[in-house]
């Protein structure tokens, strides 16, 4: 199913509105959860509004509705973890939208092959929604281990707000696959970490190395755009030195030669 670039996210907004009551009715949210899980589809639906514009999209397109299927769960997730912030939750519930918003992960991308609808919009609106879901589980995992395991979900946004001062942080970086590796674990610790299946002790010890290893990869990546913008301003040095070098060379031969 798609749907015009100005109505799929409207929908979106309306679909995860109706969920939260269904939540609120059965399970039970705050009035913080309401305004949070609003607040989410309300900037989600200018941003993947401006999106399609931008991308001069007329309709989301089969993989992107899935997406947005997976980031309307999202909101939903969002509204129960800041309704945990004030008691407790369903946690069933809660396992269970993360669950399918996780399963769905896999489905939009294989979707976008098959259809052969593979945009750059669509990757970068389904790196974001799981960026937003680690985000959300890090901060329901604080209300258990301290709020400093809210790293495991806010490193990238940090890294984000850190390319606004050093620009040379938005660099390309080479594929590597200990960063897919250790992506891949954080989204794993966060689930289990979540369902609280396994003693608090191991979990504070998986939630621990899962942060070190996220300091590890991060630093790694930013030592690598630091090498490459020191040899980026060693080239432009260079290259204004010969450009300097020709433009004096230029100036002596135009000179008049004095008698």
């Amino acid at each position: 199913m798609t749907a015009r670039s100005g109505r799929g996210p409207l929908v979106g907004v309306a679909v995860q509105v109706a969920l939260m009551a269904v939540l609120a009715a059965t399970t039970g949210l705050s009035l913080a959860g309401w305004l949070a899980g609003t607040a989410y589809a309300i900037v989600l639906c200018v941003l993947l509004r401006t999106g399609l514009r931008r991308a001069g999209m007329r309709a989301l397109g089969p993989a992107n509705t899935v997406t947005l299927t997976r980031a309307t769960l999202v909101g939903a997730v969002t509204a129960l973890v800041v309704t945990s912030l004030e008691g407790a939750v369903n946690l069933p519930v809660l396992v269970t939208l993360v669950a399918v918003a996780l399963a769905l992960d896999a489905v939009d991308g294989q979707v976008a092959r098959r259809t052969n609808s593979t945009t750059a919009l669509g990757a970068r609106f389904d790196m974001e929604v799981d960026s937003f879901l680690a985000l959300v589980l890090s901060v329901f995992v604080a209300g258990v281990f301290g709020w400093w395991a809210v790293a495991l979900g806010a490193f990238r946004y940090a890294f984000v707000v850190a390319s606004w001062a050093a620009p040379w942080l938005n660099g390309a970086l080479p594929p590597r696959f200990s960063r897919k590796t250790v992506a891949a674990v954080q989204g794993v610790v966060l689930v289990v970490a979540t369902t609280r299946l396994l003693p608090d002790a191991v979990m504070l010890v998986a939630v621990a190395a899962v942060t070190l290893s996220l300091i590890w990869s991060f630093g790694l990546d930013i030592a690598w755009l630091w090498r490459a913008e020191q040899e980026r301003r060693l080239t432009v040095a260079a290259a204004a030195r010969r450009a300097r070098t020709r433009s004096a060379r230029r100036i002596r031969r135009a000179e008049p030669v004095s008698a």
